[in-house]
C-alpha cells in the first residue's frame, strides 16, 4: 500500500460497485427494469477492470480483493434485493431466506474463487460465476417487463430459479468463461460470422436476446456437466468390471 495503487483498473471496479449500489436503490424504489440494467452495466465494468489490469500488468492483491467486494455488492446483494422486491417478498420468510441464500452462496463462491484462482480456476470456473448468475436474474426481469406489466407476485419458478442459481454457484460443476478464448490467435472465419449474428439478434430484440443468451449459458453448463458425470461414471464402471479369462 505504501507504493500506491493503480488508478484505472480500481476506478473501473468502483464504477461496477456504484452501479450495483444504484441497482439496489432502484429496486427499493420499484424501478425494477432500471435496476436490472444497472446490474448488466456493472457486469461490463467487471469485465473491463480485469481486462485493463491484465493489459497494463497492474494486477495486485489489493485490486483482487476490491474486485471481490465489488462483485458481492453488484452481483450478490443487488440481484438478491432486486429479485426479492420484484417477486419473492410475498413469500414472506421463504422469499427472504431464498434471497439471503443467493447472497451467502455468492459470497462463498467469491471466497473459493480467490483461493483457487492460482490453481484450479486458471481456465474454467468451478461453480457458476456470480456475474453470470446475476445476469440471469437481471435479464429475466428485463425480458418479463418487455412482455407484460406488473411484477410476478409469489412466482414459484422465480423462487426455484433463485435457489438453483445459489446452489450452482457453490457447486463443483464446471462452467466456461471468456478467459478461455485466446484473442491473440487467429480464429476461423465462421467465428466472426457468429459474432455478427449475435449482434443482429441483440439489435432485433435486446430483452429476448439477452435473456436467451443467459439461459443458454446456464442450461448448456448443466447439460455439459451431466454428460461429463455419466461419462466418468461409465468409465469408472468399466475399470471396475472384472475381466474373465
Amino acid at each position: 500500500m505504501k507504493k500506491g495503487v493503480y488508478i484505472l483498473p480500481n476506478a473501473l471496479t468502483l464504477c461496477g460497485m456504484f452501479f450495483g449500489f444504484y441497482a439496489v436503490l432502484s429496486a427499493l424504489k420499484g424501478d425494477y427494469v432500471r435496476a436490472a440494467w444497472a446490474v448488466l452495466i456493472a457486469n461490463l465494468f467487471d469485465g473491463l477492470d480485469g481486462w485493463v489490469a491484465r493489459l497494463t500488468s497492474s494486477t495486485t492483491k489489493f485490486g483482487i480483493e476490491l474486485d471481490s467486494l465489488s462483485d458481492l455488492v453488484a452481483f450478490g446483494v443487488a440481484p438478491a434485493v432486486l429479485v426479492y422486491t420484484w417477486s419473492l417478498a410475498p413469500f414472506g420468510r421463504i422469499g427472504a431466506a431464498t434471497a439471503f441464500l443467493y447472497v451467502a452462496c455468492g459470497a462463498l463462491r467469491l471466497a473459493r474463487y480467490n483461493i483457487q484462482m492460482d490453481s484450479a480456476e486458471k481456465r474454467s470456473f468451478t461453480g457458476m460465476p456470480i456475474p453470470a448468475a446475476a445476469t440471469v436474474i437481471a435479464t429475466l426481469v428485463i425480458f418479463y417487463h418487455s412482455l407484460s406489466g406488473p411484477p410476478p407476485e409469489r412466482s414459484i419458478p422465480v423462487l426455484l430459479l433463485t435457489g438453483m442459481l445459489a446452489i450452482l454457484m457453490i457447486s463443483t460443476m464446471r462452467f466456461h468463461g471468456v478467459k478461455e478464448i485466446d484473442f491473440k490467435k487467429r480464429k476461423p472465419f465462421w467465428a466472426l460470422v457468429i459474432f455478427v449474428l449475435i449482434i443482429f439478434v441483440i439489435v432485433v430484440h435486446p430483452p429476448a436476446a439477452l435473456f436467451s443468451f443467459a439461459m443458454a449459458y446456464l442450461l448448456l453448463g448443466i447439460i455439459e456437466n451431466v454428460y461429463l458425470f455419466y461419462r466418468k461414471r461409465k468409465r469408472t464402471a468399466g475399470e471396475l468390471k472384472p475381466t474373465g479369462r
